[in-house]
C-alpha cells in the first residue's frame, strides 16, 4: 500500500514539473502584450488563437488605424487549478483593469485550451475525443464544456458589472489532425461553440453589443498551420474580418 501510494506521489509530482514546462514554452510562444495603445478602452484577451502569432491583431490595428490592447497568452483557459493561475483568461482581464480602468470593449476567445490541452497532454480524462465509433460526444465532455460555459457566464458578467458594455466572443473552427491537433476533437468543439454562444447570450450584466461570432463556416484545412489548431496567415485574415465586422459598428 506504501508503494502505490509513494508511486502516486510521484505521478502527480511527474505531472505538475510536465505542466510548467509545457506551459512556460507557451508563455514563450506568445506576442508580446500591448498595454498602452492608440485606443485603452479596447482589449482583447484570450489564447494561441491570437497569441501565437499576433496576426489578428495586426490586421484589425490596420482596419482602425489604430492599436488596441492585447493581454492574450498561448496556452490560456477558463476553468484550472491554482497550478494554473498566471493563465487565467480572467487574471488577463483583471490585469488589464490594473494597468487603464476604463474598458469599453473586449473581443476575446477562451475555452479550448480547457479541452484541448487535456486530451492532448493528459489522455483525455474527460473522454473529449470522438472516436469513428461512437455515436455522439460522451457525458462527461459535455460535462466539463458545461463548466466552461459557466465559468465564461460569470466572467462575462464580472466585466459588465465593472462597466464593459460590448464582447466580442469568437469562437473556435473545427481543427485538422496535425502535430497537436486530431479532428476526433471537433465534436467537442461544436458542443462547446454551442455553450460559448449561449453563454454569450446569457450575460445579462453587458448593456451593449454582445455577439458570438462563430468561424467555422469561414475556416478551412489550408487555413490553419502544420499543427492542425493555430490559424495560418490566410486564417487569421479571415477571423479579423469576421471580428472587423462586428467592432467597426461600434466606437474605436
Amino acid at each position: 500500500m506504501k508503494q502505490k501510494i509513494f508511486k502516486s506521489k510521484i505521478s502527480q509530482i511527474l505531472l505538475v514539473a510536465v505542466l510548467a514546462v509545457s506551459l512556460g514554452a507557451c508563455s514563450l510562444l506568445s506576442v508580446a502584450n500591448i498595454t498602452s495603445a492608440g485606443n485603452n478602452k479596447i482589449v482583447n484577451i484570450g489564447d494561441s488563437i491570437f497569441a501565437l502569432s499576433g496576426k489578428i491583431s495586426d490586421y484589425l490595428h490596420s482596419y482602425a488605424g489604430k492599436t488596441f490592447r492585447r493581454y492574450c497568452t498561448s496556452g490560456a483557459y477558463l476553468n484550472g487549478t491554482s497550478i494554473l493561475t498566471s493563465f487565467s483568461i480572467s487574471n488577463q482581464y483583471d490585469k488589464a483593469k490594473s494597468d487603464y480602468s476604463t474598458i469599453d470593449t473586449v473581443f476575446m476567445d477562451g475555452g479550448g485550451n480547457d479541452i484541448l490541452i487535456p486530451a492532448t497532454m493528459y489522455f483525455d480524462p474527460n473522454n473529449c475525443k470522438k472516436d469513428w465509433w461512437e455515436s455522439s460526444l460522451s457525458s462527461k465532455c459535455k460535462a466539463s464544456i458545461d463548466n466552461i460555459y459557466v465559468t465564461t457566464v460569470n466572467l462575462l458578467n464580472k466585466m459588465g458589472t465593472a462597466g464593459v458594455k460590448n464582447v466580442l466572443f469568437l469562437g473556435y473552427y473545427h481543427i485538422k489532425t496535425g502535430l497537436i491537433g486530431t479532428t476526433s476533437l471537433n465534436a467537442a468543439v461544436d458542443y462547446g461553440d454551442t455553450k460559448l454562444a449561449q453563454a454569450v447570450a446569457n450575460a445579462s450584466t453587458l448593456t451593449g453589443t454582445k455577439a458570438f461570432i462563430d468561424p467555422r463556416s469561414s475556416i478551412v484545412n489550408s487555413d490553419i498551420i502544420i499543427d492542425g489548431v493555430h490559424p495560418a496567415t490566410s486564417g487569421s485574415q479571415k477571423l479579423a474580418n469576421l471580428i472587423w465586422a462586428k467592432l467597426k459598428l461600434l466606437p474605436y
